[in-house]
């Protein structure tokens, strides 16, 4: 496979650029592949034909360009592919279907992007005890009575400070996201 040039500021050989980048973007793939494909196995097996294409064009793709973009393409095709594959076993949608499903996802991830850089941003604003307060609040497993009893506050006086850092983070949201269409 033909390597990238080495040019100043490379980080590093091409296969551990691509990694890295694909290992970046590995969520959003992953979704947006679940957008066009049917079951969770299926967007498996495409994502691995997915990274392996990739990898083998990894040399054209073109360096400081997007590259959700270009892999979400490659992802777009091997969809596709799978598709006309499985048709002959089951129905699927039609290639028109199919692109305009990849259209929105696409649109979707960029918009969730969005948001949260728009949340980031928000929660840096916050001071270390109402962030610490919100991000123990949203673990994985967390329990509210327990939230509160660690924070030293009973159960409502909690869930009250909670909603009103809530109701905090989601107008600050949507005055980013002005600013960032404006």
């Amino acid at each position: 496979m033909p390597a990238h040039p080495a040019q100043p500021g490379d980080p590093g050989p091409p296969y551990e650029e691509f990694v890295r980048l694909f290992v970046a973007h590995e969520g959003r793939l992953r979704a947006f592949l679940r957008s066009l494909l049917p079951a969770w196995a299926d967007v498996d097996e495409v994502m691995q034909e997915t990274s392996l294409v990739a990898w083998r064009k990894f040399d054209r793709f073109e360096r400081g360009t997007h590259f959700m973009a270009w892999a979400a393409t490659i992802a777009r095709f091997e969809a596709l592919d799978h598709l006309r594959r499985r048709g002959r076993e089951h129905l699927v949608f039609s290639d028109a279907v199919a692109d305009m499903m990849a259209e929105e996802a696409a649109q979707e991830g960029d918009m969730l992007d969005s948001h949260r850089r728009a949340l980031d941003r928000c929660l840096a604003k916050l001071g270390a005890t109402q962030r610490e307060l919100l991000l123990l609040s949203y673990q994985p497993g967390a329990r509210l009575h327990e939230v509160a009893a660690r924070a030293g506050r009973s159960v409502q006086g909690h869930y009250k400070s909670v909603q009103r850092l809530r109701v905090r983070l989601l107008e600050c949201i949507e005055g980013e996201l002005k600013r960032e269409t404006a």
